[in-house]
């Protein structure tokens, strides 16, 4: 039996599971897919908004600026990294009422140090942005951080300190008694716990309905990214917007903490709650929005593109709550953006509701492994670390300078990488310019020979997704 159980494995689930794991409770998260991070929480453009985008007096407003203030601190003690590069609303002549409007609504939810641009600052700091712009909104407040590495390092810690995580693991029903939460039920057996937060992203909406407590509704919109190589490091230095549309920030244009520049993403409604595809009309409005904003970005320098999709909650605004019809039921539903901003706050409110349910006592708290960066070191110290463990001087992935030792590493880490995947989001190999063009065959032999299983085993993303189909001889590589 547990105390309480967290439905997925995202950055909501994760977060709430980071900040339960400082208490002595015993937690289980269910995920369906093979590892964290695996949906929405992947496919993110990785800004920590500002705060003056979300209407005033909303859970959304609220929690977005408090959980932009946590970041810096929280990235310091988990070791993630995190950039305060500050974003920027561009208007063109006729726009600029609509900065005005922002402004205020900016200042109203407590968004620190808003200010409104001329041309020529703009252009001092974006000089490769449009001459078009005529005023911008500035929110040095605004960042960047890896949506999967911060989602990896909460779910790390929360392991480490008592947290069990199972995959691979449907949710197929809730057992409800006399009004209470029982049990979940999944393709994997039954849990029981008296508490069950609902941070299952796109399908939260689903599992409510199951659990028969107070209904609402999410629409899924994908979003289409593309990615550009890193030489274009620097190219944009702020999180670039334009005016932004009743249903979508828009087309925007950023940094990413890696280097790499993203591109995007579109905001499409769609019924399949499994389509994360791509499609030419989606690139092609990804493209237009681009040059919109930076004429002359070098969109030949894609290597490679890629959609998610959000939980847009019917009524707009995030769905946190614990369940007046069934004890024990906390629903943290509808996250979309700024739900990764606002995932800090949102935890610590999630732990509220828990708390208003058992008593939580304080326990102390053990750090995640450190995370060793081969890239990141001088050569000097590679040197060093190479003598300790020659695996850290054998790179398998040119394009990002990834070791064989860190891959080993992370195949052994408090939640280890089981696939190709999850080896991306933990070294970044096959990330690069050739996207694993020459690196993946290297990465799944080093995965088979670590975890002992056959190579046909190995898969991109968990069961369904095996890499390879058969041997060429019969008792080919025993």
């Amino acid at each position: 039996m547990h105390d309480v159980i967290i439905i997925g494995a995202g950055i909501i689930g994760c977060s709430a599971a980071y900040y339960l794991s400082r208490f002595h409770l015993k937690v289980l998260v269910v995920e369906k897919g093979p590892d964290v991070a695996v949906a929405t929480s992947r496919a993110n453009s990785g800004i920590i908004h500002g705060g003056y985008d979300p209407q005033p007096g909303t859970l959304m407003a609220g929690l977005n600026v408090l959980g932009n203030a946590m970041y810096p601190q929280l990235c310091n003690e988990l070791d993630v990294p995190f950039r305060r590069c500050g974003s920027l609303v561009v208007a063109r002549e006729g726009e600029e009422e609509e900065l005005d409007r922002l402004l205020a609504q900016g200042r109203e939810n407590g968004v620190p140090d808003l200010a409104i641009l001329g041309r020529d600052e703009i252009l001092s700091r974006e000089p490769n942005v449009s001459p078009a712009i005529s005023a911008a909104l500035y929110a040095p407040s605004a960042g960047i951080v890896s949506p999967w590495e911060m989602t990896l390092a909460l779910a790390e810690t929360a392991a480490v300190n008592g947290v069990q995580f199972i995959f691979n693991t449907q949710v197929t029903g809730i057992q409800v008694d006399n009004e209470a939460v029982q049990a979940v039920e999944t393709e994997g057996g039954s849990f029981v716990a008296p508490i069950v937060i609902n941070a299952a992203g796109i399908f939260a909406d689903q599992l409510a309905r199951l659990a028969g407590v107070e209904r609402y509704d999410i629409q899924p919109r994908k979003g289409e990214y593309l990615l550009l190589d890193k030489d274009l490091d620097g190219y944009v230095r702020h999180v670039v917007f334009p005016v932004p549309s009743p249903v979508s920030k828009g087309i925007l244009v950023l940094p990413t903490v890696e280097g790499n520049v993203l591109v995007g993403p579109t905001a499409t409604d769609v019924s399949n709650r499994d389509d994360i595809s791509t499609t030419p009309e989606g690139l092609a409005a990804i493209r237009q929005g681009a040059n919109m904003l930076f004429p002359k970005l070098p969109l030949g320098k894609v290597i490679t593109s890629f959609a998610g999709l959000r939980a847009v909650p019917a009524d707009g605004d995030f769905v946190l709550r614990s369940s007046a019809k069934v004890r024990g039921w906390i629903d943290a539903g509808g996250i979309q953006s700024p739900g990764l901003s606002a995932a800090p706050a949102i935890a610590e409110k999630l732990a509220g509701l828990v708390g208003g349910l058992i008593d939580l006592q304080p326990k102390a708290q053990q750090e995640r492994p450190p995370v060793f960066r081969l890239r990141d070191l001088p050569l000097k110290e590679r040197e060093g670390w190479i003598k300790k463990n020659p695996l850290y001087g054998r790179i398998i992935c040119r394009c990002e300078g990834v070791s064989e030792g860190e891959i080993v590493d992370a195949l052994h880490r408090p939640i280890p990488a089981l696939t190709l995947d999850g080896l991306k989001i933990r070294t970044r190999s096959g990330s690069g310019r050739c996207q694993g063009g020459f690196c993946q065959p290297r990465l799944l032999a080093i995965i088979a020979r670590e975890l002992g299983i056959s190579p046909l085993a190995v898969t991109k993303s968990g069961p369904g997704s095996e890499m390879l189909a058969s041997y060429l001889e019969k008792g080919g590589g025993q």
